[in-house]
């Protein structure tokens, strides 16, 4: 499966071009205020996760619906499949006199 963060092609085709614009947006349309530092990682970098309120702030500000801002490819992924890792033994605790220890 592969994810793509289209937040900046979605700006660019409602001509919003910089992260000052797509910030005031947000801060004008959906009440939300972000750091410049953060709308710019937001802008120029794939997030590892986005907030769900985020994502309705930037869907809100610039009129789209998630699937504009994500695009999720669900094709399954081919690859080798590792067989199982065997369980390993356990030593077994023996006395002198062959007799198990006690349970702690």
């Amino acid at each position: 499966m592969k994810i793509q963060w289209r937040l900046r092609m979605a700006a660019a085709q409602r001509e919003v071009w910089t992260g000052t614009e797509l910030r005031r947006l947000l801060a004008d349309k959906a009440g939300l205020q972000l750091s410049s530092a953060s709308v710019s990682a937001l802008f120029t970098k794939e997030p590892s996760q986005v907030k769900m309120t985020t994502l309705a702030a930037l869907c809100t500000a610039l009129e789209c619906t998630p699937n504009d801002l994500i695009e999720v490819d669900t094709t399954p992924v081919e690859g080798p499949i590792a067989p199982p890792r065997p369980v390993a033994d356990l030593p077994q605790a023996a006395s002198a006199r062959g007799r198990s220890m006690p349970p702690l």
